[in-house]
């Protein structure tokens, strides 16, 4: 895998826990608090753990929420764009302090990880907000929901996996980055063009991105943005046979579709910059 693209900040994290630790992780977190995430949290979690948004270890802290905000620098000075953090309720924000465990679950209450808590803070939302959608109006659909969806705090530190979000449907399609950098060696690659899209693809799109990777001397990686669905969208079983029915018109093994579990917001350039960071972390 030498040959493709550094991850960035040059290692890909590892966030899984082995066998042994994660049975001890499973017993022990009956006794903690517990966090079920919501849609776009399980998609912000699975990206941590398959290592997708190296090289943050864990939901950010006052520090570098401040800087990534006003700087799009993490406090060490690696290039973040975005703020990652993981809101709680107000309940859960008085009652945890830093050294507890919290455990982290689905909407079922199935454990996926461990985050040890460093810290306890309340954002500046209207610094998020700034980032993320730059100077677009108050009413803005996406500045409200954003706004709306948000609490008063956030909970900072590092996560362990137990297991990732479980998928029932396109297993083969949703390769880690680990993975895929791997496939892509397999296969030969070594310079690698990704096209992202949380839409159906249509032909001209598909002229583009194969013009594109002639250019470039690259081969093609379509790698759309499965996370969550807009209002009014086609469905998401939909949208991916339409991705898999385009695929026989590229050359063959110039293309290659992997699915991103990735919740577009909807935002600015720093959220375009956050999208090119996971995919080149993907390879």
């Amino acid at each position: 895998m030498d040959n493709l693209i550094a991850p960035h900040g040059s290692r890909l994290v590892d966030l899984m826990a082995d066998r042994t630790s994660i049975t001890e992780l499973r017993e022990a977190s009956r006794d903690w608090p517990s966090l079920d995430l919501g849609p776009r949290q399980l998609c912000d979690l699975e990206l941590l753990l398959n290592g997708a948004l190296s090289p943050l270890e864990g939901s950010m802290g006052a520090d570098d929420h401040l800087r990534v905000c006003a700087e799009m620098r993490l406090a060490d000075g690696t290039m973040w764009p975005l703020p990652l953090t993981l809101d709680i309720p107000d309940e859960l924000g008085g009652s945890l302090a830093p050294g507890s465990d919290l455990a982290i679950r689905d909407r079922e209450g199935v454990m996926l990880a461990r985050l040890a808590v460093a810290e306890v803070f309340e954002p500046d939302r209207e610094a998020e907000v700034r980032a993320l959608f730059g100077d677009r109006p108050d009413g803005d659909p996406d500045v409200t929901y954003y706004r709306h969806r948000a609490t008063r705090f956030a909970v900072a530190g590092t996560v362990e996996g137990v297991q990732l979000p479980v998928h029932f449907d396109y297993r083969e399609l949703r390769l880690a980055p680990r993975d895929l950098r791997r496939s892509f060696t397999t296969l030969g690659w070594r310079k690698v063009l990704a096209y992202q899209t949380h839409r159906t693809m249509h032909r001209a799109q598909q002229a583009m991105t194969l013009a594109a990777a002639r250019e470039a001397g690259a081969s093609v990686l379509i790698h759309p943005a499965v996370g969550m669905s807009e209002p009014g969208d086609f469905d998401h079983y939909t949208k991916v046979r339409c991705y898999q029915a385009l695929m026989p018109s590229y050359p063959k093994f110039l293309a290659k579709l992997n699915l991103v579990p990735l919740a577009v917001a909807g935002g600015g350039p720093r959220e375009a910059v956050l999208h090119g960071i996971i995919h080149k972390n993907y390879g």
